[in-house]
């Protein structure tokens, strides 16, 4: 599709396009505070409203259904709504969520308000996908390196400052201060809604809306389906399981939970780099088969060796799963359109999501079942071949939606 010709030289264009940097830029920081701004609180609220570890267990296996099922259903708004629209819908709903949430006077108000709140970050996370596309079709690989670089600033900054925040206060601050993020980006979004150039809003509703069963049908699209999947279980076991191999072998518990800290560090990194190489890359495959080889070494590290070497295995496991931005670059090279970007989002998120919430409770499953970490981890490693063979098929330059993408590989 070729890219709108608007005069981006005048200053009502230029400022439009500064509000909807700020606009994508918010959202990112709000798609993770809602999730491990919490997590490090679960002790902490559980003995002020006397639940116990099941219901941990399943405030800690939301956020991934959630982010899966809603993810599922926001294309369908957007293509309805638009996409400027359902992101200020999906904000709000976020930060009334987490307003509720911290206010929340019973276990079943606050797995309520935890669903609702990442309902919002669900949809979220698939529309700032296209909206990036929508806005800044020539500067793919830098846009989506910033919303990134700015999501895991914020996924690093929540649990840093979650237990402090409810030492000072209480927890329920720490819980509801992120409400005030999440208002911000959505304004912001309304604003956008009101404010964007004439036939902006036509331009990405309209004319490249997909048809879903014709995307259904696309390697490239079922490629990614299964490579995000395969990242998104080896990154919630990370998370959920990594300290509990390490204290299972010996180690003190604060070791966990730096090596959590560890892990997360390198999505900055990936954040930069990732997206220039892949938009650079014909076939960004080698990059898929690197991280590949990574996460096996870090699996069989932590099996074979899990106190000496620690911080290898753990940060060949933070590398391992950069195929999480390459994934969020490929699906606007691959496809011609906000629209179809979105809708594309929308299946491989989904999928992937769903996928990834069966992950740790399988693998803890598993762990009970067997009296050790050792066929966890053999699997975990074993999810890198579906992996591989998936980024096959979505790092080969054919599109999405049968479309030509211009430029595909000279994205800046």
């Amino acid at each position: 599709m070729t890219p709108p010709t608007e005069p981006s030289t005048s200053p009502p264009r230029r400022t439009v396009l500064l509000w909807a940097g700020l606009a994508i830029g918010l959202t990112a920081l709000n798609l993770r505070t809602a999730v491990t701004g919490f997590t490090p609180l679960l002790e902490i609220i559980g003995r002020d409203l006397g639940y116990g570890l099941a219901m941990a267990g399943l405030l800690g296996t939301v956020p991934a259904a959630a982010f899966g099922v809603f993810g599922a259903v926001a294309p369908v708004v957007t293509g309805r709504f638009g996409l400027e629209r359902t992101a200020t819908a999906a904000l709000a709903a976020t930060a009334l969520a987490l307003v509720l949430r911290a206010a929340a006077p019973s276990p079943g108000a606050l797995v309520g308000s935890t669903v609702l709140a990442l309902a919002g970050i669900g949809a979220a996370n698939v529309v700032i996908v296209p909206l990036v596309k929508s806005w800044f079709p020539n500067r793919l690989a830098l846009w989506t390196s910033l919303y990134l670089i700015l999501m895991q600033t914020g996924q690093f900054l929540a649990p840093l400052l979650a237990v402090p925040l409810a030492d000072a206060g209480t927890w329920r601050l720490s819980v509801g201060i992120w409400a005030g993020p999440a208002l911000l980006a959505a304004i912001s979004w309304c604003v956008l809604a009101v404010r964007a150039p004439t036939g902006h809003h036509a331009r990405t509703a309209s004319a490249t809306r997909p048809d879903r069963s014709s995307l259904l049908v696309s390697p490239t699209l079922w490629g990614l389906a299964v490579l995000f999947a395969m990242m998104s279980v080896s990154n919630y076991a990370v998370i959920t399981w990594v300290p509990a191999i390490l204290v299972e072998a010996g180690a003190d518990p604060a070791l966990g939970g730096a090596m959590v800290a560890l892990y997360s560090s390198w999505g900055m990194l990936a954040a930069l780099l990732v997206p220039r190489l892949t938009a650079r890359m014909p076939r960004p495959f080698p990059i898929v088969l690197a991280c590949g080889v990574l996460l096996v070494a870090g699996y069989l590290g932590l099996l074979l060796s899990p106190l000496v070497g620690t911080l290898v295995w753990v940060c060949a496991l933070g590398i391992g799963v950069s195929t999480f931005p390459l994934c969020m670059t490929l699906i606007n090279l691959r496809t011609s359109g906000p629209q179809a970007a979105s809708a594309t989002s929308g299946i491989v998120q989904g999928i992937g999501y769903g996928i990834a919430c069966l992950g740790p409770v399988g693998l803890g499953l598993l762990h009970e079942a067997t009296g050790s970490w050792t066929v966890p981890l053999l699997v975990l490693a074993a999810t890198t071949v579906p992996g591989i063979i998936g980024g096959w098929f979505a790092c080969r330059p054919i599109p999405i939606d049968g479309r030509t993408v211009p430029g595909t590989c000279r994205l800046r």
